[in-house]
């Protein structure tokens, strides 16, 4: 059975760069008729928090992505420590002393000299005396003591990938304060819990060729990997900076349509054009791993905003029905005013400013030039309700009052009863009107 995982730090708010693995390891487990596992990567206490662990939960739930079971690694602890314990018993694993200071002269030391800034391997020099020396005066933090070979595995997007493992530092698993790290975690987090595939982005290749030794010193198999590219702005700017004002939960609160997210992320650096679904079952069935590339990924957050527009234009009343409701529109007026207001909008908040112009009046925008014509017009308009036939019978009557004709008699109009030189076909937008409208 195909498994697959998402495994976030509660440390903060998801964004979009934290929502590519999450759709492409949730489209993979779906598509396959799998189990996908939430795996909340709480390890740290430090910058661990319940509320962010809400928030990643709250933001999945709003994309719609369900998981099948979730895992907290903090309740994990022991088995962490049962493979620590297994890798010293097969001398993989060994102490460490160095200071952060001390390793970054060494670094600057390597590099001035043209080598490859690699951990020296200096504490397997040590004596047993020494050891406990050191350990009196701080504590140690465990390295994992990588075989010098070179690292193969067929990466799902990259394709044939090969790493000398003597150009990696042996990676630092449990720090001096005995935190473990996510290297040792997730390696025996995907073994026991029988991941088989990973997705994640191009910056951890290293880690996953370390994590390929570490899963083998501990009797496991591989799971499948793949590496999507990194995200970029528009210009090719690196988004690291920027995605502190591009969480979920702010895409949300400006009104992004979740199906519009998810429709761009899911094709965002394929060779796939990027169209608008309305189910995620089209975005399982359309997913391709293999159609993904290497590249940088340019995204622009205002691209969302045509998508989002684009998805709730084919939208039946009933999947706005509440936010009908709740601006006051009345029940009988609804679909009505839906089916009008519709491709006149780009999010659903837009639908307020739209009810706001029928139910109490626009204020009008006239310009200087047509300030008599509008009023003479205005003063020709009947009473109300308004009907179908409303505003071809008054523009036919203003037209052979005024003479005015073509865009010098319908714009000045439209403009002084919407307040907008853009909207919905104005035959059917009078007949929604609540209250007559005056200059």
């Amino acid at each position: 059975m195909t498994v697959t995982r998402f495994a976030p730090s509660p440390t903060g708010y998801l964004h979009v760069g934290n929502l590519r693995p999450a759709l492409f390891n949730w489209l993979i487990a779906r598509k396959a008729g799998g189990t996908f596992i939430l795996r909340l990567d709480d390890t740290d206490p430090e910058r661990s928090r319940p509320e962010y662990a809400d928030a990643i939960r709250e933001d999945l739930e709003w994309l719609g992505l369900t998981w099948d079971r979730v895992e907290t690694q903090s309740a994990r602890l022991d088995r962490y420590a049962a493979a620590a314990d297994e890798l010293r018993a097969k001398a993989r694993f060994y102490e460490c002393f160095e200071t952060p200071t001390e390793l970054e002269l060494k670094r600057k030391k390597q590099l001035n000299m043209g080598l490859p800034p690699v951990y020296d391997r200096a504490a397997l020099k040590l004596s047993e005396a020494e050891r406990a020396a050191l350990r009196a005066e701080r504590p140690g933090h465990w390295r994992f003591l990588l075989d010098h070979e070179r690292i193969d595995w067929q990466d799902g997007i990259l394709g044939e990938i090969s790493i000398d493992a003597a150009s990696v530092s042996d990676p630092v698993l449990i720090r001096g304060d005995g935190q473990v790290l996510y290297t040792l975690a997730s390696v025996v987090d995907d073994t026991e819990m029988g991941i088989t595939d990973v997705v994640r982005g191009s910056d951890h290749v290293t880690n996953t060729a370390t994590q390929i030794q570490i899963i083998e010193a501990l009797g496991g198999t591989a799971p499948r990997f793949a590496h999507h590219s990194l995200l970029t702005g528009p210009q090719g700017e690196g988004l690291s900076k920027r995605l502190g004002t591009l969480a979920l939960r702010d895409l949300r609160e400006n009104g992004v349509e979740p199906m519009a997210l998810l429709s761009l992320m899911a094709r965002l650096g394929s060779s796939d054009p990027v169209e608008v679904r309305t189910s995620h079952q089209e975005l399982i069935d359309g997913f391709e791993m293999s159609h993904f590339g290497a590249a940088p990924t340019k995204f622009d957050v205002e691209d969302l905003y045509p998508l989002t527009a684009r998805f709730l234009h084919g939208q039946p009343l009933a999947a706005v029905a509440a936010d009908v409701a709740a601006l006051g529109v009345p029940a009988e007026l609804a679909e009505r005013f839906w089916q009008v207001m519709r491709e006149n909008i780009v999010t659903r908040a837009d639908l307020a400013g739209w009810w706001e112009v029928l139910s109490s009046g626009a204020e009008p925008l006239v310009e200087a030039e047509d300030v008599e014509f509008v009023a003479q017009a205005f003063a020709m308009l009947p009473d109300l309700p308004f009907d179908e036939g409303t505003w071809a019978e008054w523009t036919s009557a203003v037209k052979e009052a005024t003479g005015r004709k073509g865009k010098g008699l319908f714009m000045p109009l439209r403009k002084a009863l919407t307040g907008r030189p853009r909207g919905p076909e104005m035959a059917d937008f009078l007949p929604l009107m609540q209250v007559k409208p005056r200059l």
